[in-house]
């Protein structure tokens, strides 16, 4: 039975991944302030931060992990800690070189597991954790991990280039299974040697430095829906999003499947003639990868399903993280 879109909006508009990222823009305003004290590129929603290093970029990325994940799930949390951070790096045309934390767990066991997940997470993905800092004194109740991450590019997809008339590229691995219970999540990596897992990764540097996209964002756990919402947001532009020409695995249903982490799910704005290319490089590495959208300057995110449309976002009214591009539309 087809689910309402009217159910599907309500559905991507509360979502707790999506409502989470509403105070971000006061934050990031007053942080901004501290930008003259370094050479860097401003930051509009990029996954990294971009720092200019000779004739290359340094990515400078970190993340957290939630509360209940590290309590309920804390193997799988380690282990996302190092995926999420790897993520943000390949989703900006970059090459990870090595990793942090800062670890607080006062239980024995829930941190041996954090730290089995980690090391299983830098296996998977080659990647050296390099040092970081330890809180033994935590509650088991309270537990924490944050995870940072150095990169370099020689090209970048940034977060907010998106321009009108390009297409919307979404690319995900179908083959995989539900991930996490505490979330709702698709693991497309376990199963796969590291071997696999980074070159379906190489795949964003490679479309980076041939010039054939300057803008994605990797799908983080504000879902498909929200997440290409969010890049249109930070682009200062509108789009059309087709549901049906999303691409998705038959073992999960269209509402999980527009919420879900992805392990591996990437959305890039591409011009027409290089579709077929950016398509073709990632369906060379087993990716699923097809148009599902189009960019456009109404500012407005309108989803279809056959002749039905609905409006999800209107960012003259709307914002979600409320970071937006000041070189299309006034901040």
């Amino acid at each position: 039975m087809e689910t309402p879109l009217t159910d599907i909006i309500h559905g991507v508009r509360n979502y707790i991944g999506l409502t989470r990222k509403n105070p971000i823009k006061p934050v990031v305003e007053q942080l901004n302030r501290t930008h003259q004290y370094g050479k860097n590129l401003p930051n509009w929603g990029d996954d990294a931060a971009v720092i200019p290093y000779g004739d290359t970029y340094l990515l400078f990325a970190t993340d957290g992990m939630m509360t209940g994940l590290l309590i309920n799930e804390p193997y799988a949390a380690g282990k996302a800690s190092v995926m999420v951070t790897v993520n943000d790096i390949y989703s900006m045309g970059g090459r990870p070189l090595g990793l942090v934390n800062v670890l607080a767990s006062g239980d024995e066991e829930q941190r041996a597991m954090i730290v089995a997940g980690i090391e299983k997470g830098c296996h998977k993905l080659q990647v050296p954790m390099l040092g970081g800092h330890l809180h033994p004194d935590a509650p088991m109740s309270h537990p924490s991990l944050s995870v940072a991450i150095l990169g370099s590019a020689t090209k970048l997809i940034r977060s907010h280039l998106a321009e009108p008339g390009d297409y919307l590229i979404l690319a995900v691995d179908l083959d995989g299974t539900r991930g996490c219970k505490s979330v709702v999540s698709w693991d497309a990596n376990s199963g796969k040697t590291p071997e696999e897992l980074r070159y379906r990764l190489e795949t964003l540097p490679m479309i980076a430095e041939g010039d054939l996209s300057c803008a994605g964002k990797d799908i983080s756990n504000a879902g498909i829906l929200g997440t290409i919402s969010i890049f249109l947001e930070n682009s200062g532009q509108g789009g059309t999003i087709d549901l049906q020409a999303i691409p998705r695995p038959d073992s999960i249903d269209l509402n999980d499947w527009l919420h879900c982490f992805q392990s591996f799910g990437f959305i890039l704005s591409v011009k027409p003639e290089n579709c077929d290319t950016v398509i073709q490089l990632f369906q060379e590495r087993s990716i699923t990868a097809a148009v599902v959208g189009e960019v456009d300057a109404t500012e407005k995110v309108i989803i279809t399903s056959g002749e039905k449309s609905g409006l999800l976002f209107d960012f003259a009214s709307d914002e979600i993280t409320g970071i937006r591009y000041p070189g299309t539309t006034e901040a």
